[in-house]
């Protein structure tokens, strides 16, 4: 059942009156019953009712399925660009900038996957927040044609928070989708 986020007081009665079959109504909203209710950005009665926005759910899965040398990136930001996402729910990844922006204040998961071009050379790459290096990935091995680099973090976020992957060093493997960018919304504050 769904109720429209923006009216909970009355929402959580015309839950409550649909819960106990006085009617069939269509609504906008997620009704959840829970003995114990928590913080979740819902607006939760004494019944242990909790009335969620349905747009809460966010979700994205990013892959570089052709060759992006930075030369070819045209951008001076060094801005990993992906071209194809597996996964967009709320559509709040950008494929065109590749670029992440939060809808609402959370806790949100990202995790990253690259792969280096040649042997002989260095990777690096930070995970970016507004603009601002949070965590770094590196692939240096001199004898290793392909080496990968991972890495995976919580963050807080706050509304339109931005959070992309930018390469300081070495050129990225683009071809048959080696190079992956994911994230998703654990829990709204």
């Amino acid at each position: 059942m769904v109720v429209p986020a923006r009216c909970p007081g009355p929402c959580a009665m015309l839950a409550l009156s649909l819960l106990m079959g006085y009617g069939v109504v269509r609504c906008v909203c997620l009704v959840v019953c829970d003995s114990n209710p928590s913080s979740d950005g819902g607006v939760t009665s004494s019944l242990g009712i909790s009335v969620r926005s349905a747009g809460a759910k966010v979700a994205f899965s990013a892959v570089r399925g052709t060759n992006h040398e930075p030369s070819d990136m045209s951008n001076t930001s060094m801005t990993i660009y992906f071209d194809q996402a597996l996964v967009n729910i709320g559509n709040h990844f950008d494929l065109k900038a590749s670029v992440f922006q939060a809808p609402r204040r959370g806790i949100y998961s990202f995790g990253f996957h690259v792969v280096k071009v040649y042997n002989r050379q260095t990777i690096q790459v930070n995970l970016m927040q507004n603009d601002y290096p949070i965590i770094s990935a590196f692939a240096g091995d001199q004898d290793v044609t392909r080496e990968a680099a991972s890495n995976g973090v919580l963050l807080q976020l706050e509304r339109e928070d931005r959070v992309y992957l930018k390469l300081e060093r070495g050129t990225l493997m683009g071809g048959w989708k080696y190079s992956t960018f994911s994230g998703f919304l654990v829990f709204p504050l």
